[in-house]
């Protein structure tokens, strides 16, 4: 369980992870060792699954993203592992998202343009023994926030 001060470094580094120590442990009221030693653990019990950096896609070269819905044939936990270790090894791939509904999978793409999209569509996944059917929708503007910091006031 998190504690109020847990639940203030978390929400604090979710919004700038670039935060000093000394800058985040004077935000959350602590001393710099305690908020080391909390940083630490957090990290350790892997509330924090990692820290990146949010890069512009365009300068990446970077032009189009989409999101890939993929019918698996049948449902067995071999093919879904095998979609899965499949999907994490493209360069392509951002996210994957095993979903219910009419569809298996959700996989979020990021392509130079329109040809590598194509391409990737077809080569990438049409090509799998185990998928049975995929519809490609272009992404016009990708919006992302942190995940939950509303929920850590709760």
């Amino acid at each position: 369980m998190l504690d109020r001060t847990d639940r203030a470094i978390v929400r604090h580094l979710m919004n700038d992870a670039r935060q000093s120590n000394k800058e985040l442990a004077a935000t959350v009221g602590v001393a710099p060792s305690t908020l080391s030693e909390r940083v630490k653990r957090l990290r350790e019990s892997r509330v924090f699954r990692g820290f990146h950096a949010d890069v512009d896609p365009q300068v990446l070269g970077i032009g189009m993203e989409a999101m890939i819905a993929i019918r698996l044939r049948r449902h067995s936990a071999s093919e879904v592992e095998d979609l899965k270790r499949h999907t994490r090894a493209m360069d392509e791939v951002v996210d994957l998202y095993h979903v219910t509904g009419a569809n298996d999978f959700l996989v979020h793409v990021v392509v130079r343009d329109a040809d590598h999209l194509r391409d990737l569509a077809v080569s990438g996944f049409t090509t799998l023994p185990e998928i049975s059917h995929i519809e490609t929708s272009l992404v016009f503007e990708h919006i992302a926030k942190p995940v939950l910091p509303d929920l850590l006031d709760r």
